[in-house]
């Protein structure tokens, strides 16, 4: 079995702004009311649908991830290497929130992994 998408990323320069267009557009509730201002994006779209966050980034630029569900983040980076890519991101923990990676494929797109329980 593959490993499920569990989380995208829409990020860039005004994350404010950003926040404000997708909750209009996409109809997504986004709640930033944590310490780091991360708009984490419900899509309201019960079983279909898959949580993202939304902000600003400290260099301006902008950006879309998305995030696999894995359980062995070292390992999975393991294959990545093994297979042309390259890790971008070691694992990284946000205490109380989640622990991460991101690693960038041949073509140099970035996707993130996420530790699930």
């Amino acid at each position: 079995m593959g490993y499920p998408i569990v989380h995208f990323e829409l990020m860039g320069k005004d994350g404010e702004a950003l926040k404000s267009f997708y909750s209009k557009v996409m109809g997504w509730k986004i709640s930033s009311d944590n310490p780091m201002n991360y708009g984490v994006i419900d899509t309201d779209a019960g079983d279909g649908g898959v949580g993202g966050g939304v902000g600003s980034t400290q260099d301006g630029s902008s950006f879309v991830t998305v995030y696999a569900g894995v359980q062995d983040l070292d390992a999975v980076l393991k294959e990545v290497e093994a297979a042309g890519g390259k890790i971008t991101m070691p694992p990284t923990e946000i205490p109380n929130m989640v622990t991460f990676a991101q690693f960038s494929d041949p073509a140099g797109n970035i996707v993130g992994l996420v530790k699930s329980e």
